[in-house]
């Protein structure tokens, strides 16, 4: 009853919103065209789509608002007004009691909360649709105060995930069986693409262990300031972490005040964007506003501070020599490598035109490089890209995704702290030499040294290895010479068997026949 009331609702929000005329126009069968007609008599839709599927989603509540956060990610997917309208959606959830608050800290830890901490606030000082975040001290082990933040999961959020996901996925069959977009869109794959974003969040130890990756990361660069994890007081409801204290990037006139190198601050963005993804290939994919900090505290003065790291991206070696690749022949403006590029990687089908695909590639890229380089945006041009490949079938890979968010996200930022923000010549030498790295000489002896244990282990054994290799093939070919030559006469005998069969049951007939005529 719950589903069906939930899925009642649901349907009022897609008929109150005009979301039933949107999708039934897109549908290929003439009838539901006409239906669309028909219902949309005497209601007011003139609303932009775009306006009335984001207005929609927040009704609908805080899972309906994330599916449309991750959504708009996925530009190589959806129509450009659309992904720029769901860009704006926001979690505006109130905090839950802080009494349950309390009682999940207590059932985790097995102990009363002023057991855990030397003093908790009550009055919670952020929330969203997963979690929400107390202030508290804590005694550490070495007997000092130190400030923390407790995040602490909203209580009930499983049985509403799943009810919610299992509608959705619902949706998804029907959209992907009567759109004439459907199948390219990928509802099915999108909506488990959610369910696994969504899974990872509600596993709070899986963000504490993506902070401490992170904060390992980061040491020596002194840019940036990760929080500390106290891993004694970590749980899957509850983490607790440093408590972090620095002025939202987003007030700018505050820290330029306060006597902040606003430009470079701007360039230390994208340098440390550059240095976790190319570097280490694990980076941040949350970096909005809300989350990054910057720190005036004298010792750290000017450093971003992050936070939320419940999101992150990762990068394997071989997405980064692609990657490399790609950057190589995007300098060098030779577009036919990036369009076999995408072949060999196997996210066009392989029957795909070179000459078509480089076309397309050419012209999103071309019209950049008569550009001043402060006007070029590097997300830009990999969003066009994205929605150039859909016409070319291209398998866009999640993490490529994720990058492409980022990247938005990392510029934006960096151009409203200084317009001017030149991020190619921010970025191009950190690209070159890590380029230089990952496709040159110092590239080919780092994969030496890397693998010099395990070439020390096998070169003593190396002899034996040979010699056992040489003999054992001759009696394994003897052997299989033999299964051969005896499974080739049990086929002959067959064939004989078949052929005095077949032979039998021709002359049988034949006689039979001129019995018949006789």
């Amino acid at each position: 009853m719950g589903r069906l009331r939930r899925g009642l609702f649901i349907a009022f929000i897609v008929f109150r919103y005009g979301l039933d005329e949107l999708l039934l126009n897109s549908f290929a069968h003439p009838w539901l065209r006409g239906l669309a007609r028909v219902i949309s008599v005497g209601r007011d839709v003139r609303t932009p789509r775009a306006q009335r599927l984001r207005e929609a989603l927040e009704r609908l509540g805080p899972i309906f608002v994330k599916f449309g956060q991750v959504l708009s990610t996925r530009r190589d997917l959806l129509p450009p007004d659309l992904a720029d309208e769901l860009a704006k959606l926001q979690d505006r959830v109130p905090p839950f009691d802080s009494a349950v608050a309390v009682a999940t800290i207590e059932r985790a830890f097995q102990k009363p909360v002023n057991a855990v901490f030397e003093s908790f606030d009550l009055k919670p000082v952020a929330s969203a649709s997963i979690a929400q975040v107390h202030f508290a001290t804590l005694r550490d082990k070495a007997g000092g105060i130190r400030d923390v933040a407790v995040k602490v999961l909203r209580p009930g959020m499983l049985p509403v995930i799943e009810k919610d996901l299992a509608l959705l996925r619902t949706m998804a069959v029907w959209v992907e069986r009567l759109s004439v977009d459907g199948r390219r869109l990928k509802p099915r794959e999108v909506v488990a693409e959610f369910d696994k974003y969504l899974h990872d969040e509600l596993d709070l130890v899986r963000e504490a262990s993506n902070a401490a990756q992170l904060r390992r990361n980061m040491e020596g660069l002194n840019l940036v300031m990760v929080p500390e994890m106290f891993w004694d007081c970590c749980h899957g409801e509850v983490i607790v972490m440093e408590r972090m204290k620095g002025v939202p990037i987003s007030q700018v006139q505050r820290l330029r005040d306060a006597g902040v190198d606003i430009p470079k601050l701007a360039r230390d963005g994208v340098t440390i964007f550059f240095t976790q993804v190319f570097r280490d290939g694990f980076f941040h994919a949350d970096m909005h506003p809300g989350n990054i900090q910057v720190s005036l505290d004298e010792a750290t003065f000017g450093r971003y501070i992050s936070l939320d790291f419940g999101i992150v991206g990762t990068l394997t070696e071989y997405d980064k020599e692609y990657l490399a690749q790609n950057f190589t022949a995007f300098f060098r403006r030779d577009y036919k490598r990036v369009a076999q590029l995408h072949i060999e990687s196997g996210w066009v089908p392989p029957q795909t035109r070179v000459d078509e695909l480089e076309a397309a590639v050419r012209a999103v890229c071309e019209p950049y490089f008569d550009r001043p380089l402060k006007e070029i945006s590097l997300g830009m041009v990999l969003m066009r890209l994205f929605q150039a490949s859909r016409r070319f079938n291209v398998e866009i890979q999640p993490q490529l995704v994720l990058l492409q968010k980022t990247l938005l996200n990392i510029e934006g930022l960096g151009r409203q702290l200084d317009p001017d923000l030149d991020l190619w010549s921010t970025a191009k030498p950190f690209l070159e030499s890590w380029m230089n790295e990952q496709i040159g000489p110092k590239r080919f002896l780092q994969q030496l040294r890397d693998q010099a244990p395990m070439y020390a282990k096998i070169l003593p054994m190396l002899p034996r290895l040979m010699h056992d290799y040489l003999q054992r093939p001759a009696q394994d070919d003897r052997q299989l010479l033999v299964q051969l030559i005896q499974e080739q006469r049990k086929v002959r005998q067959n064939q004989r068997a078949l052929g005095w069969a077949l032979l039998g049951f021709v002359a049988g007939t034949l006689v039979a026949l001129l019995a018949v005529f006789h």
